[in-house]
């Protein structure tokens, strides 16, 4: 799960983080007060979105009078902001960021996340702040820093003093460094944060640091131990069938393709994802109906696939331990029929009750074609989506 840039700024700073002042607003007038609480003569006036790039797509605004603060918020609000990361659709501003201005005298960049290779907390951090980080990655990697903390000890003194050193901070700055990295580690972790990311860290004319910018992300599967977190979710920046799935108990993920997957097991997804692309094809989702799955959540998610209109062919990939492949029989064909399948359906099936699923298919009446084995299904699919086009 995501927030908001101004929710990540009120979570961290209770940890000690420095962030600016700020308040949020969702019209002009409360931004204008939002400016005048903060006082100053500079304020930056940032669109609220689940998305980075934001400021290169015209999302962050610097102002020097009330007038101009309107005007931003103005500009803002209500308007579809395109960025990178949101697609040429982009996503509406429904809340703008008013924060006070800073005396930036350097930009840099800090994260943490749990790195899958060495299972531990990574703290990363770069010299090229402001720009993102797999750019910076892809373009100079040898500026890229990590330290990694071993969970049994946590978070010690010369690790942060690493990552001072690597971003060219020196004299009073290293112990300010210290302070902000192990607040922000202790953040991550008793939050289950998946993903804590400033950038940029900025530091200051008088050598402070600074979070001007703030984006966290979290264990969906710890939110049980933070209400509070979960209370913070914006469904409107969510993908309305991730979310929806999401109720189901299902684990979906939607991509670019075409060949909708509908999958027990996230390996076994994987794999099937994988041997589309093999064989020329684009699947369109990742969907992981889980081992205990009944016909009802079998239904809904081969209706929650072919609700994407990219969807131009469905492959349904099962492996029967617990789950049994009757049971999935029924859920596919009674879903097939309520939608009026339109498209091309592949199903393989394998493992419990396989020879009594597939009976069930055939007798379905429904124009489905079974597979025999994994490659066989690729095969199929990719061939009857280009056959359809």
């Amino acid at each position: 799960m995501n927030i908001h840039e101004y929710q990540a700024k009120e979570l961290l700073a209770k940890f000690g983080v420095v962030v600016p002042r700020g308040h949020v607003a969702y019209t002009a007038a409360e931004a204008v007060e939002a400016a005048r609480r903060h006082g100053g003569s500079a304020w930056v006036v940032k669109a609220q979105i689940h998305a980075g790039g934001r400021g290169k797509a015209g999302g962050v605004k610097l102002c020097r009078s009330e007038e101009e603060v309107a005007a931003a918020a103005r500009s803002l609000l209500g308007k579809n902001l395109v960025t990178h990361q949101t697609g040429s659709a982009g996503r509406e501003v429904k809340r703008v960021y008013v924060e006070e201005g800073c005396d930036i005298a350097r930009e840099l960049y800090l994260g943490l996340l749990i790195d899958r290779d060495t299972g531990r907390v990574t703290l990363i951090g770069s010299t090229e702040g402001g720009v993102e980080i797999e750019e910076v990655a892809a373009r100079s990697p040898e500026k890229i820093l990590k330290v990694a903390v071993d969970p049994a000890s946590g978070i010690e003194p010369f690790h942060a003093r690493n990552i001072a050193y690597g971003l060219g901070l020196e004299g009073s700055q290293i112990g300010v460094a210290v302070k902000f990295i192990t607040a922000l580690y202790k953040a991550f972790c008793e939050l289950d944060a998946s993903v804590v990311e400033i950038n940029p860290l900025v530091v200051t004319g008088p050598g402070q640091l600074v979070a001007l910018d703030a984006k966290m992300g979290f264990d969906d599967n710890a939110l049980f131990r933070h209400p509070d977190i979960e209370a913070l979710r914006d469904e409107d920046e969510e993908d309305p069938t991730e979310l929806e799935a999401g109720k189901h108990a299902l684990n979906y993920v939607k991509l670019d393709g075409n060949i909708g997957c509908m999958v027990n097991g996230a390996g076994l997804a994987m794999a099937t994802m994988d041997i589309i692309k093999l064989h020329g094809g684009n699947p369109a989702n990742f969907l992981d109906v889980g081992g205990g799955a009944t016909r009802d959540r079998v239904a809904t998610a081969f209706k929650l696939i072919l609700s994407d209109p990219n969807v131009e062919g469905m492959l349904v990939n099962i492996f029967g331990g617990i789950m049994r492949c009757d049971v999935i029989a029924e859920g596919v064909v009674a879903a097939a029929r309520e939608v009026n399948l339109h498209v091309p359906l592949v199903v393989r099936l394998e493992g419990t009750n396989v020879d009594l699923g597939k009976k069930i298919l055939q007798q379905s009446g429904l124009p489905i074609l079974a597979a025999e084995n994994l490659a066989d299904a690729a095969q199929k699919v990719v061939a009857a989506v280009k056959e359809a086009a």
